[in-house]
């Protein structure tokens, strides 16, 4: 392998330049991945424009897949094979730490934000963040195994139940994505609720036939009359926006559940009228982070298996393809949003 590589490189916040880096060696107990696909997270802007890295120069990206290419001798059975990687570097000693519960650790490490991540042509990975792929599942689709496992995980907060009305406040990425999971795990109706017609039309598209434009159409009770007046028995927010947080406590019926995901820009705030629905109707709050990454509970495998038997069809969010050395006309795309896109996914050959 050359002593340097092609990646983005975040010099300071809005200065991330396509260009030649140091080629990573790998350390103890990791591999080397030739990354693949990697996919622009909606964190990823405010990350490269706004709020920066955590240390300069750092090159982001967290959502990608690869093809092992080198590893120690005593990990050769490795070489060759395809892997997604959780991006979450745990410190393995905290409280969380010690239940498995990683993406609760105190101290963590991060790929593309705390350490150099998934835009750039290789990466040494640790072994123990390798999701194994199968070979009928595309890189690219690989690639969006962390929003499929953050909705995965999401929607386990709820425990649906065969039958259950879901509606989703958000019909972003992770909103489709949800939608397709609670579909597969056996939700009798799925509602997707957003202001931005272009992504209900798209949601159509994908066929989700209860799409609700919350401009002019009251979603809750939209919700109560496909369910007999009765409302939603799980209800999803994520925009985390404070008029889609009352929606959604609206929505819901009573003894609902209602899981918070949707990360706000700002602060949230509750109408009176919808406090009051959490009280009267003793609805069940609960929030979500991340995704599960142990032994006894895995969404990243979940969601590799989702994809591997068709539960999740990814291909038509994928809107726009480009190379690493077009990651300013891609950026610019994420956002300015002069034209519709879901999943802007960086491919190299």
């Amino acid at each position: 392998m050359k002593d340097t590589m092609k990646a983005c490189n975040l010099h300071r916040i809005g200065d991330l330049r396509y260009e030649d880096v140091s080629a990573p060696k790998i350390g103890p107990d990791e591999v080397l991945l030739q990354v693949k696909a990697a996919g622009i997270c909606g964190s990823d802007i405010p990350r490269v424009f706004e709020k920066g890295t955590y240390h300069f120069p750092t090159i982001p990206g967290h959502e990608f897949a690869g093809l092992i290419v080198d590893a120690h001798p005593e990990d050769k059975e490795l070489v060759g094979k395809k892997a997604a990687v959780f991006p979450l570097l745990p410190c393995g000693r905290c409280e969380a730490c010690q239940i498995g519960e990683y993406p609760q650790c105190h101290d963590y490490d991060y790929y593309g934000s705390r350490r150099d991540g998934g835009f750039a042509e290789y990466l040494a990975v640790k072994k123990w963040n390798l999701v194994p792929v199968p070979d009928g599942v595309p890189y690219e689709h690989a690639a969006m195994c962390e929003p499929c496992a953050v909705s995965i995980h999401a929607l386990s907060q709820a425990g649906i139940v065969l039958g259950d009305t879901v509606a989703i406040f958000g019909a972003g990425t992770i909103g489709l994505l949800a939608a397709q999971i609670a579909q597969g795990w056996g939700a009798g109706q799925v509602a997707l609720i957003d202001v931005d017609d272009t992504k209900l039309a798209f949601a159509r598209k994908l066929g989700f036939t209860h799409t609700v434009d919350s401009k002019t159409v009251d979603a809750a009770e939209y919700i109560r009359g496909i369910t007999g007046g009765r409302g939603a028995d799980v209800v999803l927010e994520a925009a985390g926006v404070s008029a889609t947080l009352a929606g959604c406590l609206n929505a819901a019926k009573t003894f609902g559940k209602v899981v918070l995901m949707g990360n706000p820009a700002k602060n949230m705030e509750i109408p009176q009228k919808a406090y009051w629905e959490i009280l009267r109707k003793q609805l069940s709050l609960r929030g979500t982070w991340n995704s599960s990454y142990n032994d006894a509970r895995n969404d990243w495998r979940l969601a590799i298996q989702c994809m591997d038997n068709g539960v999740l069809k990814l291909e038509e969010l994928i809107t726009h393809r480009f190379s690493l050395a077009d990651c300013g006309k891609a950026f610019d795309l994420a956002r300015q949003r002069k034209e519709f896109s879901v999943k802007i996914m960086f491919v190299t050959k």
